[in-house]
């Protein structure tokens, strides 16, 4: 299996819709570098393919990184790509289940960092994860989450915003990338990962479409978990980065 080549793939697909990826996270690791130095110990939360562990390594080669989430396709990625590689370990977590974190290790955390998946949330869920991640960083810690936080007071630069990702997807389809649902397409006619592929299709099926929330909202709901600061390190028109001290 070519592991980097799928990793090559979704990074693809993911630019389609986040031209700005690669500035987020190389904000995101700047924060995590002034907090805690050259050999941080992240907890890469809905891991994905590990996208945000590859780049933290890549910046910071003496980091450490527990990565979790529940996607049986791109658990499987993420592990090919890294095989072999100490830095990194993986729990497969439900990250909406209660006793999620039991599965993580003792030891806390210098930062907590997430991208482009907590609007995949109910509300109250995401709530309870920024009230569980208080206990999993250290005093000092971060979290950092960036994602979708649309402002529903700007209207009209939320359809700027649509405009310009319309004008760059087509860009990028012309060039060869695929959609998220073409990229599910590709991978489940891949022999070796039929039974992931099938088993991701499974909670994709179950599922309930959840809700993306404001700035504001973040910025709240990390305060009221107990969070000493919460703030913004980045924003575009309609995603955002929050960032919250323990």
């Amino acid at each position: 299996m070519d592991w980097e080549a799928w990793q090559r793939s979704w990074d693809r697909q993911q630019e389609l819709y986040m031209p700005d990826r690669e500035e987020r996270f190389r904000v995101m690791l700047e924060v995590v570098e002034a907090a805690a130095g050259k050999a941080p110990r992240v907890l890469d939360l809905a891991c994905g393919t590990g996208s945000i562990s590859r780049r933290l390594f890549a910046r910071l080669p003496q980091a450490r990184s527990v990565a979790v989430d529940m996607d049986p396709t791109l658990l499987a990625i993420a592990k090919g790509s890294f095989d072999g590689d100490s830095r990194i370990d993986f729990v497969s977590a439900d990250l909406t289940a209660a006793g999620w974190a039991r599965q993580l290790p003792p030891e806390p955390f210098d930062a907590v960092l997430t991208a482009t998946a907590t609007h995949w949330m109910q509300p109250a869920a995401l709530a309870g994860l920024y009230a569980e991640l208080l206990r999993l960083v250290r005093p000092g810690g971060v979290v950092v989450n960036a994602d979708h936080m649309p402002d529903p007071g700007a209207p009209r630069l939320t359809r700027l915003d649509e405009i310009i990702q319309t004008d760059h997807q087509q860009r990028a389809r012309a060039t060869g990338a695929r959609d998220w649902e073409q990229w599910w397409a590709e991978i489940g006619a891949e022999p070796g990962l039929a039974a992931e592929s099938a088993a991701s299709r499974a909670i994709f099926d179950q599922h309930v479409k959840g809700v993306e929330q404001t700035v504001d909202w973040h910025l709240d709901r990390l305060r009221e978990a107990g969070f000493a600061e919460a703030a913004v390190a980045w924003r575009s028109i309609t995603d955002a980065m929050v960032v919250a001290v323990r």
